[in-house]
């Protein structure tokens, strides 16, 4: 918000402070800044303005910095701002009564000015009515050499590190060092030319972090060697630097474990896990675009428009590939796990792009509503500029930026004192947490993190590997159940191979796999080549394939034939997938006698019905047990349960029957809130933020749960759920499973574990933490 220094200053004043100080060039220097300020603050002329009539004294008189300026070339400036003041909004007010009056209306308006209302947006400062106006004595640091201004922190604000951390000037005003006027002095050179001050500042540093017990920003003035403290408030710092800060001020004995945890902004977490953009390079680069921070970290590579693009590009040789789509589709996951990164035009910060990315630790930037990306002409569009295959740009996933050209990346690592802080914070948290992961590397990664086991496996992306896809299309083509089955004869031993691995590397813990989901029409042959492909595997026509692709072509896939209706319909496919995941526990077995299983849990997706859900559950225990005892397996050997996933209103309305059926409920929130609500989540991005302008939302639902109407149904399912099933377990594994406002949400509804991304994991377990503390704090 606004200030106005100097106020009172006008001819008659400045001769009094002028003989008071006996300096008469500080007294008009002062009185210069104060026409300034007080034009450009209150009577809303251009700074530009004045410091061309600033800058043409210093040219017209040789000198280089405004401290060079006389007193009689003060008072040109003086003359010059005066007339420009005259000549924009007429006289300049030389009553100090009325400067005192306009100032205090101009400070009052300043709450609603664009920067404060950003900053209150970005911040999240909400239900504040207005502000109020500080009145105080000034202190002058532009009295001569031993006089000065700065800021400091008691701490490194990027690193953590103990030590005084800013910068100062030498007789100058505050407004010097923050508004870059001149370059200031890193605050260790004030022990040079103040000695004497610095000590002293140094020890009022160390007595208000003692006192407030945390990291203080503090403003300083020095007027003739006397030390004058402006304000002090607990600094903002980076996730890294917060970690530090925590971690040392408990060894300290500053504050205690729970503060730490506290203190750690959940939402800031992922910066320290991400490879990062050097900060020195990034400013040396003009910004292309924005779009979405749909992942964090850094991307670097040349663009690519198609997913086969990447890949063939990568087989060839290329490293650092960056794939560029109006929005992507579960066809495209190889391309995206090739790609450094990846780019969309269309989406939301849930669109398929986001989610895809953020599991697999990729950064993202999606929705750059800008960017026209033509896969075609292998080109993007940005404003006239028009960019290639062979040009490179770079990501800021953080950000949500797109730049031209490379910029350096810093890779990031999990320091000492992360570890800590995630090793205290499963010392209070009573949720549970675990990642999403269909892949064993990403299972790993989730451990690395502190993941417990698996929260959500979706197993339609097992299809897009190698041959597969062929022979996933062939079943969906086939005309009868004979067909199908032998298309997912073909299958069956990718898909045990696949659950074989993951089983594998989360041995011990419990592992949540989705059956078979998607709309069908996603996975089918759009090209020439792949429809030919097809017609020589079916041994149909091309015409043929043609035809049964258009039988398949829905109006609304994402509420068509998908989920729970393909197994009623077609119960070959769930049968497949079922058997498949048990003859891979099988294996495991017999690979290793000993080997432990955490419990697999085969859950049903899109269910509305409890009759659904009826159907399923003794098709999947049918098959379960049939292949258990084939194997002479029995369910304590390998424990199972079979539950669902809710993510439709009429589900959670019918939690009390399904749960008779349901051994568990985990809340699938990204289509929860599109059927709730009834956005799609891929489109809402046009209208969300006009909404959340306009304060008919608070936050994005789609990225944090929309608690009074999403949460209502998940608090009406937990309870009617629990009501059928005793002790029913509950969890959330849509991407709201990261979100710390949702994970507190998910403990005071009280559900058994979140699970997110895998790079979300570790901002999952502080949020659920910080979510006990709070609890435990309320009491």
């Amino acid at each position: 918000m606004d200030t106005v220094l100097n106020l009172g200053l006008n001819f008659e004043t400045r001769k009094g402070l002028a003989e008071l100080t006996k300096n008469p060039r500080f007294a008009a220097d002062s009185f210069r800044r104060f026409i300034q300020m007080f034009g450009n603050v209150v009577m809303e002329i251009e700074h530009e303005k004045f410091e061309k009539v600033l800058k043409g004294i210093k040219d017209k008189h040789g000198r280089k910095l405004d401290t060079d300026l006389e007193t009689a070339e003060l008072d040109e400036v003086i003359t010059g701002y005066l007339e420009l003041v005259k000549k924009e909004k007429g006289e300049f007010p030389l009553d100090p009564k009325v400067q005192l009056r306009m100032a205090i209306d101009a400070v009052f308006g300043s709450w609603n000015n664009a920067r404060a209302v950003t900053y209150r947006r970005l911040n999240d400062i909400r239900g504040l009515i207005g502000t109020a106006v500080n009145v105080q004595m000034m202190v002058f640091g532009n009295t001569g050499n031993e006089s000065g201004t700065g800021v400091g922190f008691t701490r490194d604000p990027s690193t953590g590190e103990k030590g005084a951390y800013g910068e100062y000037l030498l007789n100058a005003q505050g407004e010097d060092v923050v508004a870059g006027i001149r370059t200031p002095h890193p605050i260790k050179v004030m022990e040079q030319e103040l000695p004497e001050t610095y000590k002293e500042l140094m020890a009022v540093f160390q007595k208000l972090e003692n006192h407030f017990k945390d990291m203080q920003d503090i403003e300083f003035t020095v007027e003739n060697k006397k030390l004058f403290m402006l304000q002090t408030r607990n600094g903002k710092r980076t996730a890294f630097a917060a970690i530090r800060v925590a971690r040392e001020m408990v060894q300290e004995g500053l504050i205690d474990k729970e503060e730490a945890i506290m203190r750690i902004d959940a939402n800031s977490v992922a910066q320290v896990l991400f490879p990062q953009l050097d900060p020195k390079e990034k400013e040396l680069h003009k910004v292309l675009t924005k779009g979405l921070p749909a992942s964090p970290g850094a991307a670097i590579g040349k663009l690519a428009f198609t997913a086969e693009e990447v890949v063939e590009r990568v087989k060839a040789g290329e490293k650092n590939i960056i794939l560029a789509r109006e929005e992507t589709s579960p066809d495209d996951i190889e391309g995206m796990d090739r790609a450094k990164g990846i780019v969309t035009a269309r989406g939301g910060m849930t669109s398929h792009a986001a989610v895809v990315a953020r599991g697999m630790g990729k950064c993202c930037v999606s929705g750059a509503g800008e960017l026209h990306i033509d896969a075609a002409k292998r080109q993007i569009t940005i404003g006239g500029k028009v960019l290639g295959p062979n040009d490179y740009v770079t990501l800021d996933g953080a950000k949500g930026e797109i730049f031209e050209g490379q910029i350096k990346v810093v890779d990031a690592t999990v320091s000492e004192d992360f570890q800590t802080i995630l090793t205290w914070a499963n010392e209070f948290k009573r949720l549970g947490v675990r990642a999403n992961a269909e892949t064993p590397r990403d299972a790993k990664q989730g451990h690395l993190f502190g993941a417990e086991g698996i929260g959500l496996a979706r197993t339609e992306h097992m299809f897009f590997q190698g041959d597969r896809i062929r022979n996933i299309r062939e079943m969906i083509l086939a005309t009868t159940t004979e067909g199908r089955e032998a298309a997912l004869a073909k299958l069956l031993p990718h898909q045990r191979g696949d659950f074989k691995e993951l089983l594998a590397v989360n041995e011990g813990l419990p592992v949540n796999i989705r059956l078979l989901d998607p709309p069908l029409h996603e996975f089918l042959p759009t090209t020439a080549a792949d429809i030919k492909v097809m017609a020589e595997d079916m041994k149909i026509t091309e015409e043929k394939v043609k035809q049964l692709c258009d039988k398949m072509h829905e109006t609304n896939p994402m509420l068509g034939f998908r989920g729970v209706r393909l197994g009623v319909v077609y119960p070959e496919i769930s049968k497949m997938q079922v058997r498949a995941i048990f003859e891979a526990a099988a294996e495991n077995v017999k690979a290793k006698s000993d080997f432990k299983f955490g419990g697999i849990e085969v859950m049903i997706p899109v269910l509305a019905h409890e009759k659904e859900m009826s159907f399923m559950r003794e098709l999947c225990v049918t098959q379960i047990e049939t292949v258990l005892k084939e194997n002479k397996l029995t369910k304590e050997r390998v424990p199972y349960t079979v539950g669902v996933m809710m993510e439709l209103p009429r589900a959670c309305l019918r939690a009390e029957q399904i749960a008779k059926d349901a051994e568990f409920f985990s809340f699938g929130t990204n289509d929860l809130t599109q059927t709730t609500l009834g956005y799609s989540r891929d489109d809402a991005g046009k209208f969300i933020p006009i909404y959340l302008e306009k304060n008919i939302y608070e936050k994005d639902p789609f990225q944090c749960v929309d608690q009074d109407g999403v949460g209502e149904l998940i608090r009406l399912a937990v309870e009617r759920g629990r009501k059928g099933r005793p002790g029913l377990k509950c969890g959330i594994c849509g991407e709201h499973g990261g979100e710390p406002s949702s994970i507190e949400f998910c403990h005071k509804t009280g559900l058994n574990y979140v699970s997110c991304s895998p790079f979300r994991v570790p901002t999952a377990r502080i949020a659920a933490a910080q979510a006990a503390i709070k609890e435990k704090r309320s009491k």
